[in-house]
């Protein structure tokens, strides 16, 4: 029974957009008043960091909490029958140590800005947010002063990861082993601990609660209570009755105070009508279905991905609407431990991801940390971005023909509105097998009935005003009897991980063997000067049936594709004096063991700087 999802800083989307979207300003907290069935919610979240404040978070608590006894942190369980575990973390940093940022963000600042009444500052110092040396990530409380309503700090955190959920057909479940804060009712009022998750699209700007939040624990003043929420809609009344959401109402949580308990919430797309279904220790307490919310509303709050957060409030409209807080006799250093959290995923069965680790290209990289080959790495923690224009372009070489089936894609917030399904048998010729002109969402699949070795993205419009971003594209399919190269056989990566040597190098961060090392985050790069060459030793003698060419912006102009028996004496098999850079992919008929690109003019000053130097043949 909140309004916590009226985040009004909505957060960045990366290391390079700390402070990604400027919105709203801060509003006034709406008076919350206690609803029939008495739901909570949660909220939205950003990148800032702000410092602790000075002496609060660090200074000794006038009126501490109980703390816990140590406890032998579980393992995280495997996944269910029929599920497979997509990610996890487990929290096993060293003693008071800060969490991962590559994982996690903090998401710091005044509880104002939150939108839902809170009163302490959020903060990123290990006096807040640290863990344990023991398996556990802590959230702490802390009070200085006499003054109930003033100087506390805790800690709120999110993963970076917001591409967790069902796939249509599919389920996910989201899991964590908790302590809620060792507090009373008597020593506990204003406390607000939570684990929940709030929908991808809020990330580019889609309003809460329309972009969804799905609340799997709440309680407030040390109660011994959960609560499961749904919020989804508009933010005053509608579909989910906000600011309340529908959901659980209060749920008795018998020793969640004093020991670690699993809290759970599936999203189950599998099922006619859509169900979310809320657990405690396993036991299904709460479900929804889909024919009980707005349709509309449903689709746009649950299907698609989210982001799980882990705070710890002080104050606030919702413990406000069971008798307020904090008050004098509120502890100070109250902990939300957290022994491990899980996304845990069921797919339907398309068979063997055969898109999973193969060679890929894109037309841009938004930088180093989000090169195509993330797309594929099976890793839906990872993603691939591209630059911020139109059109842009992922592909996956698969090594030969397939006769393909289907397709899954898992975009980022920032998700092409607009794109079409490619496939190639060479590379260079493409056909169209599937158009989406206006992406509903970012969980998305698709049938298909095609026989390629290459199959692209090819995105014509973007939903925001970031790059294409996708974590992952997944293919599924049968090996074809046809081939896979322009001359009707079956061609093969041929270069990748193969010994590679160059005329010269910008630096030791830009060797040869980064062109062959199948990742396009990483490049050769030469001394800024004419001619200059790359070779590769592919170990023995093979036909060549085409190369392809993963230039950085520092392009070659002029050069010739060569190969040689002995590495000593070359055949030029092709040429060009006009080329502008890009990803190149070059039919060619040639025999050899080594092969080579010979530059002699750049397209800048400069050296000549490759991505990926690809070789395929048989």
């Amino acid at each position: 029974m909140s309004i916590r999802g009226k985040r009004l800083r909505p957060p960045g989307r990366g290391p390079l957009r700390r402070f990604g979207i400027g919105l709203l300003a801060a509003a006034a907290v709406a008076t919350v008043t206690l609803a029939g069935s008495g739901q909570a919610s949660a909220s939205a979240s950003a990148k800032v960091t702000v410092p602790a404040s000075a002496g609060a978070a660090k200074a000794a608590a006038a009126k501490p909490a109980a703390q816990p006894a140590a406890v032998q942190p579980a393992a995280v369980p495997a996944a269910p029958a029929g599920f497979t575990t997509t990610w996890s973390d487990d929290f096993n940093g060293a003693a008071n140590t800060g969490l991962n940022t590559d994982t996690w963000r903090y998401d710091a600042g005044a509880g104002w800005t939150f939108g839902t009444g809170e009163i302490e500052t959020m903060t990123n110092s290990t006096a807040n947010v640290y863990q344990d040396g023991s398996g556990h990530l802590v959230l702490k409380a802390l009070h200085t002063g006499t003054d109930p309503a003033a100087n506390w700090t805790s800690g709120r955190v999110e993963t970076q990861a917001d591409g967790f959920g069902a796939q249509p057909g599919g389920v996910v479940r989201m899991q964590a082993s908790i302590q809620q804060p060792n507090v009373t009712t008597a020593n506990g009022a204003g406390y607000w601990p939570a684990f929940w998750m709030l929908g991808s699209p809020l990330r580019v700007g889609v309003p809460w609660p329309g972009s969804g939040e799905v609340d799997i624990l709440e309680d407030i003043n040390g109660r011994s209570s959960v609560f499961g929420t749904l919020h989804c809609g508009v933010g005053s009344g509608g579909p989910c009755n906000e600011t309340s959401g529908v959901g659980s109402g209060e749920r008795a949580c018998s020793g969640c105070q004093t020991g670690y308990h699993t809290y759970a919430v599936e999203v189950d797309r599998s099922t006619s009508p859509e169900q979310i279904r809320w657990y405690l220790d396993g036991a299904n307490y709460f479900t929804l279905s889909s024919n009980q919310v707005d349709a509309a509303a449903w689709a746009n709050a649950v299907d698609h991905s989210f982001y799980i957060i882990f705070d710890l409030a002080i104050g606030g409209g919702f413990p406000a609407a069971f008798g307020g807080g904090p008050n004098a006799a509120t502890v100070s250093g109250g902990q939300l431990n957290v022994d491990y959290v899980a996304v845990y995923n069921k797919s339907p069965d398309h068979g063997t991801n055969i898109a999973k680790g193969k060679p890929t290209t894109s037309s841009s990289n938004e930088s180093a940390t989000f090169p195509a080959s993330n797309a594929t790495d099976g890793d839906i923690t990872t993603r691939w971005s591209s630059g911020f224009s139109d059109p842009q372009w992922v592909q996956v070489d698969l090594g030969q023909n397939y006769d393909l089936t289907h397709a899954t894609l898992t975009w980022e917030a920032a998700a092409a509105s607009a794109y079409q399904l490619q496939t190639s048998t060479n590379g260079t010729t493409w056909t169209t097998v599937y158009t989406n002109n206006n992406s509903p969402a970012d969980l998305q699949d698709t049938n298909l009935s095609a026989t390629a070795r290459y199959v692209r993205v090819y995105a014509t419009s973007r939903a925001s005003q970031y790059g294409d971003s996708l974590y992952e594209l997944a293919l599924y399919g049968t090996p074809s009897s046809g081939g896979g190269d322009p001359g009707g056989g079956t061609a093969t990566l041929l270069s990748q991980g193969k010994t590679a040597t160059a005329s010269s190098s910008e630096n030791a961060s830009f060797t040869a063997s980064n062109a062959v090392d199948g990742n396009t985050g990483t490049r050769w790069s030469s001394a800024f000067s004419d001619p200059q060459w790359l070779q590769v030793d592919l170990g023995a003698s093979h036909s060549i049936s085409q190369v392809v060419l993963n230039w950085e912006a520092a392009a070659g102009k002029a050069y010739q594709i060569q190969t040689s028996s002995d590495g000593a004496n070359w055949t030029t098999v092709y040429s060009t004096t006009t080329s502008t850079g890009g990803v190149q992919t070059l039919p060619v008929t040639g025999t050899g063991r080594y092969v080579r690109v010979n530059g002699t003019a750049r397209t800048t000053q400069y050296g000549y700087s490759l991505w990926e130097f690809q070789v395929y043949g048989t």
